[in-house]
């Protein structure tokens, strides 16, 4: 199942590039929201294997998540990979110049089911495909509009 999203920002390519590989900030709000991460790999040179093994709880039980960076094109694209216990999926983020002063970002994500249950989730995803592919527009529109001020405010 896939969902995919384009939002433009007001910023230039190389500082929204810094700011979506700026992983410590995103352990830090992953820890806030109370999942427990743990980096595996040296964050320095993240095109080298960096990965995070997530614990949260998600619908009344105990998950785990293991997040690979599986690409790391320096302000073009980051590729990340997701292995759970009945699904992996794949989150791929592209840059593209509009001009000096703005940038297209477009968000992909790419669910597959490894087992049966995950099977039968994926497939009430896909009974509720509309309203879920709206949810992910305006979380992916969030977070560029997040992005974007932050970056405007540190100008």
């Amino acid at each position: 199942m896939d969902f995919t999203s384009k939002e433009d920002i007001d910023s230039p390519i190389a500082d929204v590039f810094e700011a979506l590989s700026d992983f410590e900030s995103f352990e830090r709000s992953a820890i806030r929201r109370g999942i427990d991460v743990q980096r595996i790999g040296d964050i320095s040179t993240p095109e080298n294997g960096l990965a995070w093994d997530a614990k949260f709880s998600f619908r009344g039980k105990a998950r785990e998540l293991r997040i690979t960076l599986k690409s790391y094109d320096p302000v073009t694209r980051i590729l990340l990979s997701g292995d759970s216990s009945g699904l992996n999926g794949e989150t791929e983020i592209e840059l593209m110049a509009l001009s000096p002063r703005r940038t297209r970002v477009t968000i992909s994500l790419n669910l597959t089911a490894k087992t049966l249950s995950g099977r039968l989730l994926l497939q009430s995803f896909k009974l509720a495909r509309g309203s879920l592919n709206k949810k992910f527009k305006a979380r992916a529109a969030d977070f560029a509009r997040l992005t974007e001020e932050r970056l405007n405010r540190t100008a």
